[in-house]
This record gives C-alpha cells, structure tokens and sequence, in this order.
C-alpha cells in the first residue's frame, strides 16, 4: 500500500487558492499543477477555485466536499506572521477547518497553507530554495487518495 500516486485519468481534482498573498499562492498552484500533469491528471480535470483568504478554504473545501464530485481536494494559501495575533487565528483555524472536512468526508484534503515568518521564506518554500509546497501538498492529496482506494479494495475482498 502507498507507494507513487497511480493517480488514474478518471481523477477529478479540487484546488482551492487563497487569493492573499497570491504573489505565493500562485506560485503554489504552478506546483500543484505541475504535480498533476506528471502524475498523470490532465487539467481538464483539475478544477481550481479561488478564495479571498486561508480562512475561507474550509468552507470551500466543505462545499467540494459534499459535492462528491472529487478524489481529492488541495488547499493552498500564505500567512505570514505580522505583529498581532491574527497570524495564530487565521493559520489554525484553517488546519483544523481543513482537518475536518478531511475526516468528515474520509477525503484527502492536500495541506498546502504556507505559515511563515516573511514573505521571503514564503516565495523559498513556493518554487525557491526550499522546494514547492503546492506540489507536495498535491502529491500528499493523490497518494492519499489511492490509500484510500486501495483500503477500499481490500475491504470490499473479505
């Protein structure tokens, strides 16, 4: 079980992207991209949906969600720590907004909120010196995705 994401043509994808800090999240959604097309996901089946913020992805992966239409969801955002605690609210509740919708849904929900100190580490870990966060938060979503189907499988032989 697990292994390289298999991730058959049929896949239907949700991309959620925060829309602040979009000089980040877009970035991100290339590396997203790019995961899929190598994975073997061709874009017509890759739907991305913009958000305004980190905070509103739950909500918006809930909605893909319940709409049983897809495989797998990746959510992609930036926040960057500022000096007031909005940074701790904004980053946590979308961990844990996105957290549920994953569990409530046994849906993988690809973790692709960056949560930095500065935009400078933003840009390293979006396709910089320190790799691209949305691909990896897309690779996580497809092989999540097949451990799921192959469970599936397994429990459907017994």
């Amino acid at each position: 079980m697990g292994g390289a994401p298999r991730a058959p043509r049929q896949v239907r994808v949700a991309v959620l992207v925060a829309r602040y800090n979009e000089i980040v999240t877009a970035r991100l959604l290339d590396g997203a991209r790019q995961c899929f097309r190598e994975k073997g996901v061709p874009d017509a089946r890759v739907d991305v949906v913009w958000v305004p913020g980190a905070f509103e992805l739950p909500v918006a992966a809930e909605a893909a969600a319940a709409s049983g239409r897809y495989a797998a969801i990746v959510a992609l955002g930036c926040v960057i720590r500022g000096e007031t605690p909005h940074f701790e609210y904004v980053a946590g509740e979308a961990a844990r907004g996105l957290g549920n919708v994953a569990l409530a849904h046994r849906l993988p929900v690809g973790f692709g909120v960056l949560t930095t100190e500065s935009l400078e580490q933003a840009m390293a870990r979006a396709g910089g010196a320190a790799g691209n966060k949305g691909y990896e938060a897309a690779e996580a979503a497809l092989t999540t995705a097949d451990v799921l189907s192959e469970l599936t499988r397994a429990a459907a032989r017994d």
